[in-house]
């Protein structure tokens, strides 16, 4: 995942029907939910593609300081935050497993590419920021592989695998419309889907301890201003992610616009610079 820059001067960048009966518990014990269909006439939030774009335009803007976001396959630098190096559209780390898994997929996809000889070292740094085995070569290799389309394709999947899919699934069963699912998003993006106190999941039931989603009832714009104040709470657990403008500039902006569809044109700000889509 991508983390913020570290020049503290610019960082970079419907619950299922039996669950009803459980409305009386509280809802920071409900589990993650599971996928369901949207139901019928539902708009189709993250699901269109024109929606998607917007949304990766959305997180290029904090994470690589341009709505360019297909410019980023090739990106690779370690920003200092403890994660080895951080490289593509997403920021995939050398130190949190999700680069492993994207160059082991490439590999099985194109064997004998120019990453597949960093394997061995990818495996020995995972969990650490070190770059052992790794340099000087690897940062050249990945841009060499960024020519290659199928790692291009590779790279997309994975974002969705990891990342994109289950944030829009959980999104949309919570009740959520394309703002709430690019809320989540952006969430998984920058803290991951793990178990730790600043986690997506973690941001999540912070949010339902103050506010029911619309699945259970509650009204859209309270639950989605209680989860972006969870997420600013995991954001300034961490000095790297102290810079709160992603949320505060853009999307609070958004939702205090009542634009829960994402709908443009959108103006934001994040980090000082402005943005615009039409």
């Amino acid at each position: 995942m991508n983390h913020p820059s570290p020049d503290p001067a610019r960082p970079r960048g419907v619950l299922r029907r039996a669950l009803l009966a459980l409305t009386s518990a509280s809802p920071a014990a409900l589990p993650l939910l599971r996928p369901s269909r949207a139901a019928p006439g539902r708009r189709a939030g993250l699901g269109d593609p024109a929606k998607k774009e917007i949304a990766m335009r959305l997180v290029s803007s904090a994470e690589n300081s341009s709505l360019d976001w297909k410019a980023q396959y090739a990106y690779i630098e370690d920003i200092g935050d403890g994660r080895g190096y951080t490289a593509g559209i997403i920021g995939f780390c050398s130190g949190t497993g999700d680069m492993l898994d994207l160059v082991e997929l490439y590999t099985d996809r194109r064997p004998g590419n120019v990453l597949a000889r960093h394997l061995p070292a990818l495996r020995a740094v995972n969990g650490s920021d070190s770059h052992a085995g790794l340099d000087p070569d690897f940062p050249g290799d990945w841009r060499r592989a960024a020519r290659d389309r199928e790692f291009c394709r590779a790279q997309d999947d994975e974002r969705d695998r990891v990342y994109f899919g289950p944030a829009v699934r959980q999104a949309t069963e919570d009740g959520l419309r394309t703002l709430g699912q690019f809320a989540y998003y952006d969430a998984i993006v920058m803290h991951g889907g793990g178990d730790d106190r600043a986690g997506f999941p973690a941001i999540r039931e912070r949010a339902l301890r103050h506010a029911r989603p619309p699945a259970l009832g509650g009204d859209e714009v309270t639950y989605l201003h209680a989860f972006l104040d969870a997420r600013v709470w995991a954001m300034r657990q961490e000095a790297a992610h102290s810079d709160t403008s992603r949320v505060d500039t853009a999307q609070r902006v958004f939702l205090r616009a009542g634009n829960l569809d994402l709908d443009p044109p959108l103006h934001w700000r994040v980090y000082g610079d402005s943005y615009r889509i039409d």
